[in-house]
């Protein structure tokens, strides 16, 4: 019998049955075979309403999408050439800060490479870069800002560790373990940049301080927005609600009132494509945080961890392991979706390996910002193949020298925890 109710969810979810529902009815059909009362699932959802973190979501996914419908990307390339074009490989690093800002803002990785890459792919091949360079490092860029605060992948993966009762996991540790390897990531590929550059010369971009200014001051509103969420997090005097609160409040009044690029109208539906987002994330949250309790009912974790601590004796190769499968599952699965249903599973079993929980969160989000452009099924390149109108193959061979990179630096932030957990 259970192999059969195992099989109808499997074929439910290959013919594109939503992820919670799947979820729901394992933990439902979990729950009634070990005679649990079913009334565990509206529980688990109600309970769900009790953590503060909730309120940042929304609120930095609002935010995000008030964000993407001005023309906050225009100038934070303008900035950015102006401040960095002068540079060797200076059109890079302004690809490179540009699309890590504007993910950072939006939470968005798609996002970023529609609203950036009709500026930045003709600027990179004018500046002399081979077009198929110029489509890998765009596509790659894409999600380099999800370890940047306000990461929503990172305040995710921070609420399903307070929902398991993880000591020591609060967002503002995470928002700051993050930044170290995030600036590695955007360095190791603008050197990957000059190395590609070497036997070729690219014009660089003359160092104007009349331009810079300009620009800066075009772009001054957007650029308080870092001040605000790095200023609260390192300064103490605000929670993660706050910040995004705050946030929230300061992008409606830029792009509404001072710039308004968002017309008043179009509130609603922003919104309303912020909270389907943020809608679906919580429902998938409330129904697997459900299944999580079942697993643990069920002692699924406790077995999990004798079947690999009977073939991995060394927490180096559970670390190695743990990377192939993540970029693996990466490349299938939403980031969200598998924040949500893994980090239950392989968070006890990497705490008995004596793996800082924090630490864990950021080998986790570093592997899926990589999955997002790993064949077969990256959603970057999807996305980038239907907005340059390239094949998805010549779009894996133009990404594959940015993948090998980031590969090397995600060892590093796994077997350097120290690095990592620095700003903790």
């Amino acid at each position: 019998m259970n192999s059969l109710v195992s099989g109808a969810l499997a074929l439910l979810a290959v013919l594109g049955t939503p992820l919670f529902i799947i979820i729901l009815a394992a933990a439902a059909w979990g729950f009634w075979v070990s005679d649990i009362n079913l009334m565990v699932l509206p529980i688990e959802l109600y309970r769900l309403t009790e953590s503060t973190l909730l309120m940042a979501l929304p609120l930095f996914a609002f935010a995000g999408y008030l964000l993407s419908e001005s023309k906050a990307a225009n100038r934070l390339v303008r900035v950015s050439a102006a401040a960095l074009g002068w540079l060797p490989g200076g059109m890079i690093l302004i690809a490179l800060l540009a699309c890590a800002f504007f993910t950072m803002l939006t939470g968005g990785s798609g996002v970023t490479i529609v609203a950036l890459g009709a500026l930045l792919l003709p600027a990179l091949t004018q500046a002399g870069y081979t077009e198929r360079f110029s489509l890998g490092l765009i596509t790659t860029s894409g999600s380099l800002g999800l370890l940047l605060p306000p990461a929503i992948p990172l305040i995710l993966y921070g609420i399903v560790a307070q929902q398991m009762d993880i000591p020591g996991v609060d967002i503002q540790s995470l928002f700051r373990a993050g930044l170290i390897p995030a600036l590695i990531m955007i360095f190791a590929l603008w050197i990957l940049g000059l190395w590609h550059q070497r036997h070729q010369a690219v014009p660089l971009i003359p160092f104007r301080f009349g331009e810079l200014m300009s620009a800066l001051w075009e772009a001054k509103w957007e650029l308080g927005i870092p001040v605000i969420v790095i200023g609260g997090l390192f300064s103490g005097w605000l929670v993660v609600s706050d910040i995004a609160a705050i946030t929230a409040l300061y992008v409606l009044f830029v792009e509404v009132v001072v710039y308004r690029e968002v017309p008043l109208r179009r509130l609603p539906a922003v919104a309303a494509e912020a909270m389907k987002m943020v809608g679906g994330i919580l429902l998938i949250l409330g129904v697997a945080l459900a299944f999580t309790n079942l697993m643990i009912d069920l002692e699924i974790p406790s077995l999990v961890f004798a079947w690999v601590t009977e073939h991995i004796d060394s927490r180096l190769v559970f670390l190695l392991f743990l990377n192939v499968g993540l970029l693996a599952l990466g490349a299938v699965l939403d980031i969200f979706a598998a924040l949500i249903i893994l980090v239950p599973l392989i968070l006890p079993v990497a705490m008995e390996y004596d793996i800082d929980p924090v630490h864990l969160g950021i080998i986790f989000v570093a592997n899926m910002q990589i999955g997002y452009f790993t064949p077969p099924v990256g959603m970057n390149l999807f996305i980038a193949s239907y907005r340059f109108k390239r094949s998805i193959t010549e779009l894996y061979v133009a990404t594959l020298p940015m993948m090998v990179v980031l590969m090397a630096v995600v060892l590093l932030i796994t077997y350097w925890p120290q690095m990592v957990l620095w700003l903790v």
